[in-house]
């Protein structure tokens, strides 16, 4: 409680007092009592009671969250700077002080009942720029300039959040959503979109003396109608994905498939390489061996082979004398035996 709020108070309870003094005063006359002391009473509380309400219309406590707009008789109707902070003397019954809050204020737009300062769904409607209607929840952040709240109060008196908070946001808002379709409100342009609603409330707000402290862009709804079909989209994209995905499987398998059958063949092809390699090197070494048997080979040798082979078990073996050799060489010309 603020001094000029006491001195009232106070001035209440004195009159109060020289009502009841006066009542007193009226019982003793007309019971024939003397009332003398009682006049003296009555008039000393009135001549108080008219000094504290004096007083206390004259004072006025600021708070540090307000200022006063000096409302008075002649000088234009009111005084050009408005008070600040703190307790001032004003000239009673000749002007008074319309108090001002310069303290933040939020007004919400939005649809859900209770949120925003009018009751039921208070969102904007606005329609993009491709035609489609959106429904827009919004917050405004706002405060009164106290260096023109003079100007303010000409102007728009306690009415500015009526007629200047909320028809200003709302047309900024519908402005700035028709310069935007529909997907880039709700996906790469949104931040943009913001930008240029706050921007554009605050050149309102300061053209009638607020200033915009933040913008809140809360929420974007479609229509019923445009719902469903980005549903209807978007189940289609999921579709397509799963369809790509299943493509991309699929040829992951089939190169999978020629991968492996590339290196079967490569092996099959390394193997026959080395098949062939390796009988390359052994026929080089089966003739590598022939020769170095034939330059082995003498005559005798091979016809003891000849005859090992011919008749493995022959124990004796007649010649006739004279002969060189048991029998004639495969492929020799035969001879006649020598006479005995």
């Amino acid at each position: 409680m603020n001094i000029a709020s006491l001195l009232q108070g106070l001035a209440g309870f004195a009159w109060i007092a020289v009502v009841g003094v006066l009542v007193l005063i009226f019982t003793r006359v007309s019971r024939n009592q003397s009332a003398k002391g009682l006049n003296s009473l009555a008039i000393g509380l009135v001549v108080v009671a008219i000094l504290m309400t004096a007083v206390g219309a004259g004072l006025v406590f600021v708070e540090p969250d307000q200022r006063g707009v000096v409302i008075t008789i002649g000088k234009g109707g009111i005084l050009p700077e408005a008070l600040e902070p703190g307790i001032h003397w004003i000239i009673p019954f000749v002007q008074r002080v319309e108090l001002y809050s310069i303290a933040r204020a939020t007004y919400t737009m939005a649809s859900t009942s209770g949120e925003g300062q009018v009751a039921g769904d208070d969102s904007i409607e606005a329609r993009t720029k491709d035609g489609q209607q959106v429904y827009i929840d919004a917050s405004v952040i706002y405060a009164v300039n106290p260096l023109q709240l003079v100007n303010l109060h000409i102007t728009w008196k306690h009415t500015y959040e009526d007629n200047v908070v909320r028809p200003v946001s709302r047309a900024a808002i519908r402005d700035a959503v028709s310069q935007f379709g529909v997907e880039e409100i709700v996906s790469t342009k949104r931040a943009e979109l913001e930008k240029m609603i706050s921007d554009s409330i605050e050149t309102g707000l300061s053209n009638n003396n607020l200033q915009m402290v933040d913008f809140l862009l809360r929420n974007i709804r479609f229509s019923d109608e445009y719902a469903a079909a980005v549903e209807q989209k978007q189940i289609a994209e999921q579709q397509a994905q799963q369809a790509k995905f299943v493509v991309e499987s699929k040829k992951q398998e089939a190169e999978q498939a020629r991968q492996v059958a590339q290196g079967q063949a490569d092996a099959a092809v390394i193997a026959a390489k080395g098949a062939a390699e390796a009988r390359i090197i052994n026929a080089q070494a089966e003739a590598k061996a022939n020769q170095l048997l034939a330059e082995s080979l003498t005559p005798e040798l091979v016809q003891y082979q000849y005859i090992l082979k011919l008749a493995p078990g022959v124990q004796t073996i007649f010649i006739p004398s004279g002969n060189q050799f048991i029998l004639p060489l495969p492929g020799s010309p035969t001879q006649p035996a020598a006479p005995q």
